[in-house]
């Protein structure tokens, strides 16, 4: 079982948003700590993250809510009122400042949280929270998700850890993070330090993965420190977050709404950072490079058709590109029909690498995606109904 980090304590509970699943999570620490955040960049954002914005402003906080199965979005100055009103109840309940308190959000747009109920909920959040396990709260924190998603690293040479839990299978499109993700270390670190380290592990993790390329409007990421552990070395704390953030990356793309296999696409000898990333995010985004994969066909055509979309890199030359299924290479050594046949086994796996070097230059990114089914169509064509 992972526990949270030293410092940190939670409270889960049903408190009736939609069925009976638990749908409200509190993690807490004894007093502000230093604290990061990175917000969805959508002009449709929730009330939960504006208002998270605003308390997360001066690199501190106590603890972190999530309402899950209501996204409360797009629901007007009355939504920004019960946003605020979880966030100084949460408070009240805790002995912390309202601006303490970040909330985040996820489910259905467009609904109102069900205040009566919220209030009552809160009602039963003890002041001193008990719970120590980090399952908990990543289960309490799903909506369409089939697993609960926890990652944790030690940090090198120190006591510390670093303890992350993620929910998001649909509506992801990173353009700051993606989905709700919640991190937590009890290593010693200033605001400023874990602010710098997070955006960096963010751009490298987060920021790689995409479902649908869809930018949900409640997205949200969040790290604390307790400094409970005292304190590490920089790198190495960089290195254990990382890991975290990882994994939690690979576990969404996994857990793709209707997926059946985690495809990661490499990117390298590109001429930058952002090129490579460009030409990555081009080809885990076509759909017809999610059904092949889904359908367990080697159409390195359709990885050709995708690179060929970036038409603003004219440095793309289409007779120096190589492409690669796995480590078979499939472009520009032409293969026989036989040779393809073999590969469909290789396409139809769990995980399915497509490595592209565009020799343009010396930088690499990988992303992650995954495949695209029918259960995946007939799941969001139901989604409120």
């Amino acid at each position: 079982m992972i526990d949270l980090p030293r410092g940190f304590t939670h409270h889960v509970a049903n408190i009736g948003i939609k069925d009976d699943t638990e749908d409200f999570v509190v993690i807490t620490a004894d007093r502000p700590v230093p604290c990061a955040a990175m917000f969805t960049k959508s002009r449709f954002a929730g009330a939960s993250v504006i208002v998270s914005r605003e308390h997360v402003a001066d690199g501190l906080a106590q603890a972190v809510v999530v309402i899950s199965k209501n996204s409360n979005v797009a629901t007007g100055a009355a939504g920004m009122r019960d946003a605020r009103e979880v966030a100084a109840s949460v408070a009240s309940r805790l002995g912390a400042a309202a601006t303490d308190v970040l909330v985040t959000s996820t489910g259905v747009i467009g609904r109102r949280y069900p205040m009566d109920r919220v209030r009552a909920g809160i009602d039963t959040l003890p002041a001193s929270p008990t719970g120590r396990d980090a399952l908990s709260p990543a289960t309490g924190m799903m909506t369409t998700d089939t697993v609960a998603k926890v990652a944790e690293a030690t940090v090198a040479g120190s006591g510390a850890r670093v303890v992350g839990m993620a929910k998001g299978v649909g509506m992801i499109e990173p353009d700051m993070a993606t989905h709700i993700s919640l991190v937590f270390t009890d290593a010693d670190i200033s605001s400023d330090d874990l602010d710098a380290a997070f955006r960096r592990v963010v751009d490298r993790t987060f920021n790689c993965v995409s479902v649908d390329t869809d930018t949900s409007t409640s997205d949200t990421s969040v790290i604390l420190a307790s400094g409970a552990a005292g304190g590490v070395d920089a790198d190495a704390f960089e290195a254990a977050l990382h890991a975290v953030c990882l994994d939690l990356t690979k576990q969404i793309a996994r857990d793709g709404e209707g997926a059946n296999s985690l495809i990661e696409v490499i990117v390298d000898d590109a001429r930058d950072d952002a090129q490579a990333k460009r030409v990555a995010k081009a080809i885990v985004n076509s759909p017809l490079v999610k059904t092949a994969v889904h359908g367990g066909d080697p159409n390195w055509g359709r990885v050709a058709m995708a690179i060929g979309k970036c038409s603003d890199d004219t440095d793309i030359d289409q007779d120096v590109v190589v492409i690669r299924f796995g480590e078979t290479e499939v472009y520009p050594r032409l293969l026989d029909d036989d040779d393809l046949a073999a590969l469909s086994g290789y396409m139809k796996g769990e995980h399915v690498v497509i490595h592209v070097s565009l020799s343009t230059g010396s930088d690499r990114a990988t992303v992650y995606g995954c495949d695209l089914s029918d259960t995946y169509v007939r799941f969001n064509a139901d989604y409120t109904t």
